[in-house]
């Protein structure tokens, strides 16, 4: 008799409608927290892959800017070589030219060209060396297409501070100018084949050589106090400069790195 009443009572509760009501309340509840764990976990995985591409964008920008200095670098090695080459061949004739610390400038001492004070034509004695200056520059850039690592090569006139007229009344400015035209035109008049050196061209297409003048602005020697010390100034630089990265390169090379790394999420989850 007992063990029948329990029997009913238990089925009584299965009947009870307050705890058909709690079931399936527990039931929803265990259904929105599975939901719950689900949404969690997309999102986390969501925003694992943000990052990892985050990441990723990241370090590819960061190769490119690596890549960038360490073809800057190479250039610059290559620049080196070609005024430490055009130095010693030069020195080998008996020429006596200069490169600068940072093997970026080779300059023209007056004496090897005939500048005197006030002058700027190349004196008839000093054509032939002249010549072989504007030769042995084009041969060694020439040899294995170093010339292709390089943006443009100046021709810079010089002057001593000693106020003249200078041509047409244009000064020291004007004087300056000349000398590296004055050496230009005997260049490209006179070297053939070769040898020449308008035949170069930039990575853009625009002739390699150009020609200016800076007047008594960039002297080599400060103390002048005499002609000897004066002559010093009274040369020619040439000066080499290679294909760098734009700004727009390095600025686009920037931006998508801060973009990359603005797309990790944060603490709080956002990103």
């Amino acid at each position: 008799m007992h063990t029948r009443r329990r029997t009913r009572q238990s089925d009584g509760q299965l009947n009870d409608p307050y705890w058909i009501s709690f079931t399936d309340i527990m039931s929803a509840l265990l259904l929105l927290f599975l939901l719950a764990v689900v949404l969690l976990m997309t999102q986390v995985t969501k925003q694992t892959q943000e990052l990892a591409d985050a990441k990723a964008t990241v370090e590819q920008q960061q190769e490119r800017f690596t890549t960038q200095i360490d073809t800057l670098r190479a250039a610059e090695e290559v620049r080196a070589a070609i005024l430490l080459e055009v130095q010693e061949r030069l020195r080998q004739h008996g020429i006596d030219v200069t490169v600068s610390e940072n093997n970026s400038v080779l300059s023209i001492p007056a004496e090897e060209i005939g500048f005197e004070s006030g002058s700027y034509d190349v004196s008839e004695q000093h054509r032939a060396n002249a010549l072989l200056i504007g030769s042995t520059i084009s041969d060694v850039i020439a040899d294995n297409d170093r010339y292709t690592v390089l943006d443009t090569v100046f021709v810079e006139g010089h002057t001593d501070n000693v106020p003249t007229s200078g041509p047409e009344g244009t000064g020291n400015w004007g004087l300056s100018t000349f000398r590296a035209i004055s050496l230009w035109r005997l260049w490209e008049t006179d070297l053939s084949g070769s040898a020449r050196l308008d035949q170069f061209r930039s990575s853009a297409g625009a002739p390699l050589f150009s020609v200016s003048g800076y007047g008594e602005t960039r002297p080599a020697n400060a103390q002048q106090v005499n002609d000897e010390a004066r002559a010093v100034n009274r040369r020619i630089d040439i000066r080499f400069t290679v294909v760098r990265p734009t700004a727009e390169d390095l600025a686009a090379i920037v931006e998508t790195t801060k973009a990359g790394a603005s797309a990790e999420p944060t603490a709080d989850g956002e990103s």
